[in-house]
């Protein structure tokens, strides 16, 4: 990453708002028509906006999106939305709320703060940081993002959490949640689990058994508390000792072995064999609070 990209997205949210923008009077500054500026606030039409295709949200409240649209109905849209200049118009960075809500009252120009985004790795990063520090996505969302992140503009846990302001243990637990089966997923993009619910059920090893212990949760209302009490449980009926025979031999199956590992604990993981079916297993921690989570993971399945 080049340096002024970073400083850019060090700012956080202060890239994708004008400075001091609460103090601008956005009414007579969007008056002056686009000068192919950056850093500017114009008053754009909306038909010429198009959709970001790095939009992390996927899940928009149409009771909430309707208060919006009253509140723009009656006041206008207060805060500029953030875009980047196109081929044939914008490309909209931050703000699609606001935007979806003004199409809703038929606005035909909106307030806009153009930037200028060199790369769409930037777009990406800079519609999860506006996204995320705006408290605005579901935890699927999210881990979805942070997917992105790592396959797309090829990040490191460590480094999505630097970008976002996270540390990086909650990084990994949000990219754990997609090892969860698809309905459980759903349960928790449409709120009828929590988190700590789905940080329970990550721990269970069987899928199966993880989709009962799902149902029983919206069945009977289950605390978390309850719910990380029924898996310890599972994990106690579920022990079992790998005998010595077993064990392979190979580099490649000790390296398959790594990475279901590592998969799973969501952490660097070694594992060195010795003659007689001897070896170590080292896991790898880095910070107190991966130290908490990678002991509560243990605590629970009985390993």
């Amino acid at each position: 990453m080049s340096s002024p990209k970073k400083s850019v997205l060090g700012r956080g949210l202060d890239a994708l708002l004008p400075k001091g923008y609460e103090e601008v009077s956005i009414y007579d500054t969007i008056r002056r028509p686009d000068s192919g500026e950056s850093g500017i606030i114009v008053n754009i039409e909306i038909d010429a906006i198009k959709p970001n295709p790095f939009q992390p949200r996927m899940e928009f409240d149409s009771t909430a999106l309707n208060e919006l649209a009253n509140s723009i109905r009656e006041k206008g849209v207060i805060q500029p939305i953030t875009v980047r200049r196109i081929q044939g118009g914008y490309q909209i960075i931050a703000g699609e709320r606001r935007l979806r809500a003004a199409q809703m009252v038929r606005l035909k120009h909106i307030p806009a703060y153009v930037i200028s985004v060199s790369s769409d790795e930037e777009m990406l990063e800079l519609a999860l940081i506006e996204n995320i520090q705006r408290e605005y996505l579901n935890p699927m969302e999210i881990a979805a993002a942070y997917q992105r992140l790592i396959e797309e503009c090829h990040l490191t846990q460590e480094e999505i959490a630097k970008r976002v302001g996270k540390d990086r243990t909650t990084v990994a637990n949000f990219l754990r949640l997609l090892k969860l089966p698809q309905k459980i997923q759903d349960g928790l993009r449409k709120n009828k689990i929590s988190m700590g619910h789905a940080r329970a059920l990550i721990n269970i090893p069987n899928e199966k058994v993880q989709l009962r212990l799902f149902e029983k949760i919206i069945e009977e209302n289950l605390s978390v508390r309850k719910v990380e009490e029924l898996v310890r449980n599972i994990g106690k009926k579920q022990k079992s000792v790998v005998p010595t025979s077993s064990i392979p031999a190979s580099s490649s199956e000790l390296e398959h072995l790594e990475t279901q590992l590592r998969e799973l604990l969501g952490t660097k993981v070694r594992i060195h064999h010795k003659e007689g079916g001897r070896g170590e297993i080292i896991i790898e921690f880095y910070s107190f609070d991966d130290f908490e989570r990678l002991f509560d993971l243990f605590t629970s399945i009985k390993l």
